[in-house]
């Protein structure tokens, strides 16, 4: 509007104009027109206006993988040369299971100074770095490799990553000699406490990947019928602890982030299974718990901005939010445009927490007690929120943000981290 008022005001109607007027005029528009572009891109930034067209959503896939594809392809061909290593490397003293059960403890408890050899007590987000975390980071190292020869594969269709990856499947899940029980019962442990706890299956959110992973590769030549047979019992045999162990119901049942990251998982696990009821499950989880309880009325969560760390928690609840609508959704099933009756969405929850990605200065709650300065990073709610909803400017920043974080509390809370694998189009 701004434009079209400027060229009627210069009257350009056949009638001769001083030259230098035209010129002043003409100088005016042009700094205008800048001014105007310069508004709207700060308003689209700022108030999350959505730059759309024909080539907002097409698109947006293909130039994730022009954006992602040169260092995907590096860092597979350096996993082709790396060896699986399971927890069965790695024994921890403290555990109270055998080689072949995962064991961590729990992040946030501590000797007691008052009782040094008595029973920890919890110091709420200061991680402590006498932790037992060697499984994790095994587990965290077969996620990354997976997911990155799994994202080769795909962009290049060639199978010599279909069978490297194979060999790290297969130590991991079938080789009874160095395979990982499937259930998570010693996991997050705290001395003189417990011996693992429901908390503990967060931990296995690195596992998403591997099973999205065998969900891309699972048609090539070299991955035969019986080698997916046998992982996908391994993860039919974990769904059916994490659906019927009490540490997995009391997980299902946790009113906040680990609530959300339990029904990830159970999705993830279930859509390689082909398991339609869990699926069902979890879309009814989301529709009638996640959004309605956890979710206030503006889309931030008010449960993960009581802790200390409020903005890594807000992020790492809306990513695994928008994952379930990422796995979750289908041909039958529209979770990313789902509401509840007042007005509660993925959408919504996107829409809240953006704007402080987009500008972290702006944040408004106490910073987060450690690794606030490793967030954001290209967080998955941005790439998938783009392409569910046409968005370019929220792609921008994804583009924008580092798509290869080095530290590790940040990976290990970034369990997607390949999303060419999850999208299901190139």
């Amino acid at each position: 509007m701004l434009i079209l008022c400027s060229l009627e005001s210069l009257n350009l109607s056949g009638k001769k104009k001083d030259l230098r007027k035209f010129t002043l005029k003409y100088k005016a528009i042009k700094m205008k027109f800048k001014q105007a572009i310069v508004s709207l891109l700060f308003i689209t930034t700022f108030f999350n206006i959505p730059v759309s067209g024909a080539n907002a959503s097409g698109k947006i896939r293909n130039e994730a993988v022009k954006v992602l594809k040169n260092e995907i392809l590096v860092r597979a061909d350096l996993d082709l040369k790396q060896e699986p290593q399971t927890i069965t490397m790695y024994v921890c003293e403290r555990s109270a299971g055998g080689m072949h059960d995962f064991y961590s403890e729990g992040d946030y408890w501590w000797p007691d100074p008052k009782n040094p050899e008595g029973p920890f007590i919890q110091r709420d987000g200061m991680t402590n770095p006498e932790n037992f975390v060697e499984h994790r980071l095994a587990m965290t190292r077969f996620s990354q490799i997976i997911g990155t020869l799994a994202s080769a594969y795909k962009i290049t269709g060639d199978e010599k990553y279909v069978r490297s990856a194979l060999n790290h499947l297969n130590a991991w899940f079938v080789n009874k000699n160095t395979r990982m029980n499937p259930s998570l019962l010693y996991a997050q442990a705290i001395q003189g406490r417990f011996t693992g706890r429901g908390i503990g299956i967060i931990d296995g959110i690195q596992l998403m990947e591997v099973a999205q992973g065998v969900r891309v590769m699972q048609k090539a030549r070299c991955f035969d019928a019986v080698q997916q047979d046998a992982i996908k019992l391994w993860f039919s045999e974990f769904l059916n602890w994490l659906t019927t162990h009490k540490y997995g119901k009391d997980e299902m049942n946790a009113q906040n982030n680990h609530g959300t990251c339990w029904a990830m998982q159970v999705a993830s696990f279930a859509r390689l299974t082909n398991n339609n009821e869990l699926l069902d499950f979890c879309r009814t989880r989301y529709k009638e718990v996640f959004l309605p309880k956890q979710m206030a009325e503006n889309g931030s969560f008010p449960l993960e901005l009581k802790r200390t760390k409020p903005y890594g928690y807000s992020i790492f609840n809306l990513d695994a939010m928008t994952m379930l609508c990422q796995i979750l959704s289908d041909r039958d099933h529209d979770l990313w445009n789902y509401k509840t009756s007042d007005g509660k969405s993925i959408r919504k929850g996107i829409e809240y927490l953006y704007p402080y990605i987009a500008e972290k200065d702006r944040w408004p709650f106490p910073k987060d007690v450690m690794y606030w300065e490793n967030w954001p990073v290209a967080q998955p709610f941005l790439i998938f929120g783009a392409n569910a909803f046409k968005n370019n400017t929220w792609f921008g920043v994804w583009k924008s943000l580092d798509h290869f974080p080095e530290v590790p509390e940040v990976i290990r809370n970034l369990p997607v981290r390949n999303p060419i694998i999850w999208l299901e189009q190139l």
